[in-house]
């Protein structure tokens, strides 16, 4: 199977060879990576191995893999962001149980603004658009509609896990030895 240069993203390694994050998985395009490359600020530690670039005088396997040379610290604590949200809640509405598209996941306050809840990790969980208008401004116990879990601030870890769940649509093989080894081995 051929793919076109545009179909080539290059999977991001810290310098400890993992992922800057799995999700969402840590890519850069082509452009970026030659330029890193050039920049002399990464490392290729895989290739395509059908594409090339070149111009007039050079020529060079396009990378496949490329970790930084410098370590960037990770995060210690997540984002508070809508997607991160739906991440924790692995994109299942917290009312109906059910699993949606992130464009057909809304947030509620578990609590209502209106009666004095606020926007955090604690009190804001995933929710289909049907179950978020039924539950309107109601409290949980005014309309009997209670989060599948109690709405936690997760750690990156948690987030990661339930990153891995849900696997970008496209993984070069060349990929497969950095994204998942530091799971556990079955027996």
């Amino acid at each position: 199977m051929s793919l076109r240069l545009d179909n080539c993203p290059v999977l991001v390694l810290n310098a400890d060879f993992r992922p800057l994050s799995y999700f969402p998985l840590s890519l850069w395009s082509w452009q970026d990576a030659i330029k890193a490359v050039f920049m002399e600020r990464v490392s290729i530690v895989s290739e395509y191995n059908n594409h090339k670039v070149h111009s007039t005088s050079f020529e060079m396997k396009l990378p496949s893999v490329i970790a930084l040379k410098e370590y960037v610290l990770p995060r210690r604590k997540p984002i508070f962001t809508r997607f991160n949200v739906f991440l924790r809640d692995r994109w299942q509405c917290q009312y109906c149980g059910e699993v949606f598209k992130t464009n057909e996941l809304t947030f509620d306050h578990v609590i209502p603004k209106s009666k004095g809840g606020d926007t955090s990790w604690e009190n804001i969980v995933a929710a289909c658009g049907r179950c978020n208008t039924k539950k309107s401004d109601f409290l949980s116990s005014e309309c009997n509609m209670h989060p599948l879990r109690i709405p936690t601030t997760p750690t990156i870890y948690q987030l990661r896990e339930n990153g891995r769940a849900f696997p970008p649509n496209f993984l070069h093989e060349s990929w497969d030895d950095y994204l998942y080894w530091d799971s556990e081995l079955d027996n």
